[in-house]
């Protein structure tokens, strides 16, 4: 069970680390796919993180990625150490895009359970001959081709010594963060990067893979490596860098007889030397401790290779060799099952239920109790209660930049296919949004992407007919306002035609044919392109024309509370703007009652309470209502009317008037009391109930009693 166990933990660390490579690799390629070609730091980038994916697939034996990203290694290895100028930077994009897609496809694969079993020999096949291409222009312009990038299955790393007057040796010890998970599989990933320059290559513990006890020798003793190479140790640090698993690397050149002697890395007298005296004095002291040395034999030092550093004392000073001291305390990261995390988030929501329940019981209500030291324990609990959400909602929230970083990917799949030039702009993709959000917002944006570039942005023609410039533009920005986030999609592209659209909907019988074509605001008339089967694209293409999608974006949007609003200007672009809740878990909110029901608003919206007497209010012929409050008039809206209540206070001197501010609309809700401020854990409206306007959820009360959860966009639509 152990080894079960093992493999399961090793297969687990290789799919989140390939994950955040890839993630890495398509954002360096998104970035410089506009470029004239890959600067240096990126093709050394892109090698290593190919590198790396060869050799944790080559250990995990799926040979399929292996293959393919040695292959992309080959390309990147030539441009690396050629220098081609004869490479057509937009193959060469597609190319790494193709195997990232290949390799996270086979990695989904591998996630699900399914055998990893695609077949990358189309796409190799392709590589070898854009690679013979670029090989081949070198050649006709007389320059020489470097050594072949060589692959060696990851079996055995003892490479026989053949030193010459170019080899140099080294000590390397390896301390790794002490919550590293499979320490074995980051150690064995090192050996396998330095296999590549090593004359000679030996490590301790020798059995990585299958000897679990590894993993407890290499956390608490570290990871000790000897090395034989004609390289710097510049070069060495390039390889082997201090990350998210490797705290901290000591590398010790040292000469052959040293080398010989093994893994014994405490042999090495430490001298502290002061960097202050003079080179006399150094010299002195180092004379002194090496007489001291042949005299007798020292003790070992108490202490690991890297506990005497230098270290910088007042900028502009010297520097001086003193003991390394304890550094402060890091940030400690480890992956946890977002399962469990969405389980604990539906605890809190019981345990907010719960803290109501008790706060409201109604034996809390007798006369006569003195409930002082009650309430000073109910204020302690309902703070911890606050700071346990606040905790587990900042552990829940993660940036909008993956989200983003795939809409670029679409971008630029979409106008390659149609030929356009488009630019992608990203703002504000650092906005942190709860997970559950991002998961239903990715196929909305996705469509709203497409769109912008398929149906928005013009053909290259087109935009050169109409003077605009020739290349088009989509922004992709968000930002957060009153509990919300934005999150908009523009472009420069011809704008929605409303005459066109009208004349759409009035074919489906969607119009009042009592009502003029004038009395439709713009907002009212592009809201039309929602619709099931609405269309105004007179060709089908891959990406849009079938009426479909559209409606599904404001369905998944509707599905949590979100709303969709769409600006348009005839031939200079659309705004397609998705407003959404920052979470959906627990909020603020407001309870009142109108007639025998319940309700809940979220606080963030609420402007102010008002109790207005009889000649506030302005009753219009056509049975509006609305109501001066310092000077200013505001519609009214009766929530007992809106949702036809019975019982309810129809003379508004008997009920409470709420000014809701959302969207830069102001509405006033008449309800007929409050009953004051709670912590309200959201629940959707169960499926069999038909969606109702202005109603976005439920909850439960402290009385056990369910509360509709007002939507305040819905009532003043």
């Amino acid at each position: 069970m152990a080894e079960e166990f093992n493999l399961e933990g090793m297969l687990d660390t290789y799919l989140f680390e390939n994950e955040q490579l890839l993630e890495q690799l398509q954002e360096i390629v998104l970035d410089q796919k506009d470029a004239e070609c890959f600067d240096e730091d990126s093709i050394n980038e892109i090698f290593r993180t190919m590198h790396t994916i060869k050799g944790s697939s080559g250990i995990m034996m799926f040979d399929n990625v292996t293959a393919i990203s040695h292959k992309l290694e080959d390309v990147f290895y030539y441009l690396r150490e050629s220098h081609p100028e004869n490479v057509v930077h937009a193959d060469l994009v597609e190319h790494v895009l193709q195997v990232a897609d290949f390799i996270t496809a086979e990695m989904e694969k591998i996630q699900e359970g399914s055998p990893a079993d695609g077949d990358p020999a189309a796409i190799i096949a392709e590589l070898d001959s854009f690679l013979e291409n670029i090989k081949n222009g070198a050649v006709e312009e007389g320059k020489e081709l470097p050594e072949e990038n060589v692959s060696e299955e990851p079996k055995h790393f003892y490479i026989a010594p053949v030193a010459n007057s170019a080899s140099r040796f080294y000590k390397i010890y390896i301390n790794f963060f002490p919550e590293t998970e499979m320490a074995n599989v980051h150690a064995y990933k090192t050996v396998y990067s330095l296999k590549e320059i090593a004359e000679d290559l030996l490590y301790e513990p020798e059995d990585l893979i299958t000897d679990a006890s590894s993993i407890d020798a290499i956390m608490e003793d570290g990871f000790r490596i000897l090395l034989q190479a004609q390289c710097s140790e510049e070069e060495l640090r390039e390889l082997i860098k201090v990350g998210y698993d490797i705290e901290k690397v000591d590398i010790y050149e040292c000469k052959a007889e040293e080398f010989l002697q093994g893994f014994d890395f405490g042999e090495h007298p430490v001298v502290g030397i002061d960097l202050e005296s003079s080179a006399e004095e150094i010299e002195a002291k180092v004379m002194k401790a090496e007489e001291a040395e042949e005299k007798k034999e020292p003790p070992k030092p108490k202490m690991a290779p890297g506990d005497f550093v230098i270290k910088s004392k007042e900028p502009g000073k010297h520097k001086k060799l003193a003991k390394d001291k304890q550094r402060g305390a890091k940030d400690s990261f480890i992956s946890v099952n977002v399962k469990k995390m969405d389980q604990l988030m539906d605890l809190i929501g019981e345990l907010v239920i719960s803290e109501s329940v008790v706060l409201q019981n109604q034996d809390l209500k007798v006369p006569g109790l003195n409930l002082t030291n009650f309430n000073k324990a109910a204020a302690q609990m309902a703070k911890i209660s606050t700071d346990l959400q606040n905790v587990i909602m900042s552990m829940r929230m993660v940036p909008l930049t993956n989200v983003f970083q795939k809409m670029n990917r679409i971008v630029f799949d979409v106008s390659r296919k149609l030929g356009k030039d488009v630019e992608f702009v990203m703002v504000g993709e650092h906005t942190e949004v709860d997970k559950n959000i991002i998961e239903n917002i990715s196929d909305p944006l996705m469509h709203l992407v497409r769109n912008a570039v398929d149906h928005g942005i013009e053909t290259n023609e087109e935009r050169a007919d109409s003077g605009k410039p020739d290349r088009g533009k989509i922004t992709l920005s968000a930002r957060t306002e009153a509990g919300k986030v934005w999150i908009s999609v523009e472009d420069n592209g011809k704008g929605l035609d409303r005459e066109k659209i009208l004349d759409k909907a009035r074919k489906q019988e969607l119009l009042d044919p009592s009502k003029p074509d004038s009395a439709y605001e713009d907002k009212d008339v592009f809201q039309f392109i929602t619709l099931p089967g609405f269309s105004t694209n007179e060709q089908v293409t891959e990406y849009s024309g079938r009426g479909v999608g559209m409606d599904v974006v404001v369905q998944n949007i509707q599905s949590i509370g979100g709303t969709l609003d769409i600006e348009s200007n005839l031939g200079m672009g659309s705004t397609m703007t998705l407003k959404i809740p920052l979470t959906l878990a627990i909020i603020d909110g407001i309870v009142m009652e109108t007639g025998n029901s319940s309700f809940v608003v979220e606080t963030g919206v609420i402007k102010e309470f008002v109790s207005v007497t009889e000649d506030m209010m302005i009753h219009e012929p056509t049975g509006e209502e609305y109501i001066m409050i310092r000077g200013e008039c505001f519609p009214v809206l009766r929530l007992g009317d809106w949702y036809g209540l019975e019982e309810y206070h129809k003379n508004v001197e008997e009920g409470m008037m709420l000014i809701f501010e959302v969207e830069g609309k102001t509405i006033c809700l008449l309800v007929d009391r409050l009953i004051g401020k709670q912590e309200i854990v959201v629940k959707p409206i169960p499926s069999y109930i038909k969606k109702v306007k202005g109603i976005s959820g439920c909850t439960q009360l402290g009385d056990g009693s369910i509360a509709l959860i007002l939507d305040p966009v819905g009532l003043i639509e």
